[in-house]
């Protein structure tokens, strides 16, 4: 898996925490039990473990069977839009070649999908809704290719102690999973963290290969978000197992095409320039609501989100409230979450996407739409949508 092992000391920061991160929207997996039984690695610090793992021989390509189930979403949050492998969850096979090309296949009651990727663009294929989803990754930029060479001790060591200034982080633990002598560490914020509770990675001690990732809600001993390889088996990959086209006729949705719009028509770069209150209210058509606080926390930071919306942020790291307006469609009478469970807010009402997690709602009023999203149980959410007047 060249990609995971070509980890800058950046690329390694995003490895360990990006867990977390996928607390603001996803689908969730289920973990299988740790401790396969199988032959563990022996203890050593956490910067020893990670950077030993990456040092170790490149692998010519690997298989591993997949676990993917679902338990983020609460009964009757999907009302409707349960009906796909990337929601309900699944059970599958990986392909990934040494040069970054790769394959996930998923197969459940509730339909199938397919996520294929290389070093340029990553495809996701619905089959239930014979939909297609594209994004095209970001160029690096100039001199910033990754050399294949692992970050020096000195620079892991550095990267954990910065980490460990914002949230807890356990030794490496002697693991197996997957069939393969592992490491588990797992990360815990120390404050601002909203619902998360730890996030957990385990990665193949020879070779630095992430074989489990996990998340849990505070309070939770089950994940609500886990992703496990299992029967993992190193070798070369044929690239007829990679190279995996969706039918001709599905429906192509391009992830990435609004943010190229963005950038070729200046809107990103001049609205990311436009900061404050009152310059963003002068750049929007519409009404700004921005109290100073929301359910106690202090207003952080106001911006455009494109060229007539506006990014409200109230508090800060994970446990931030982030609002995001903009000119209500008098043509569309409901956004992104219809069909969704709706609440009361005030007596207009709402869609709201409840998880383990975080809180989603979107509603309109007074020629305004809304959404609302942070890492906080429905009840706090929804009190913060009613103090938006």
């Amino acid at each position: 898996m060249k990609f995971i092992r070509t980890l800058s000391t950046t690329r390694l920061i995003i490895l360990i925490v990006t867990v977390a991160a996928i607390a603001s929207g996803s689908a969730a997996l289920a973990v299988a039990a740790s401790g396969g039984g199988g032959p563990t690695p022996p203890p050593k610090p956490l910067a020893n473990a990670i950077h030993d793992a990456l040092a170790g021989a490149a692998p010519d390509g690997i298989t591993a069977d997949i676990t993917f189930t679902n338990s983020l979403f609460p009964s009757g949050a999907l009302t409707g839009a349960a009906g796909s492998a990337l929601l309900s969850g699944a059970t599958g096979r990986l392909w990934e070649t040494n040069d970054g090309r790769g394959r996930l296949e998923l197969q459940s009651n509730a339909g199938d999908a397919q996520i294929v990727w290389n070093a340029d663009k990553v495809t996701a294929y619905d089959a239930t809704s014979n939909t297609v989803y594209s994004f095209t990754l970001p160029a690096h930029a100039a001199g910033t290719q990754d050399t294949g060479a692992p970050p020096a001790l000195s620079e892991i060591t550095t990267f954990l102690t910065e980490l460990s200034k914002q949230a807890t982080v356990s030794d490496a633990q002697p693991d197996n999973v997957g069939d393969q002598p592992a490491y588990t560490v797992t990360v815990s914020p120390k404050h601002d963290g909203g619902l998360l509770g730890s996030a957990e990675l385990a990665f193949d001690a020879a070779r630095g290969i992430p074989l489990r990732i996990a998340i849990y809600a505070q309070g939770s001993s089950s994940p609500a978000l886990a992703l496990e390889a299992t029967h993992v088996a190193y070798g070369a990959v044929s690239s007829s197992a990679v190279d995996i086209k969706p039918p001709a006729g599905a429906k192509v949705v391009d992830l990435s095409s609004a943010a190229s719009s963005a950038d070729q028509n200046g809107g990103a770069d001049q609205s990311s320039q436009v900061t404050g209150l009152a310059a963003v209210q002068a750049a929007v058509d519409f009404p700004i609501a921005a109290p100073d606080t929301l359910v106690g926390l202090p207003r952080q930071h106001v911006g455009l989100a494109g060229k007539n919306a506006a990014l409200v942020v109230y508090g800060q790291g994970i446990g931030a409230i982030v609002v995001v307006e903009h000119k209500a469609d008098a043509a569309k009478a409901s956004g992104m979450l219809a069909g969704l469970p709706t609440v009361s807010l005030n007596g207009v009402t709402a869609h709201e996407l409840a998880t383990q997690l975080g809180t989603v709602l979107e509603w309109q009023a007074g020629g305004r739409s809304f959404v609302l999203a942070g890492s906080l149980p429905p009840a706090a959410a929804e009190s913060a949508a009613r103090e938006l007047k």
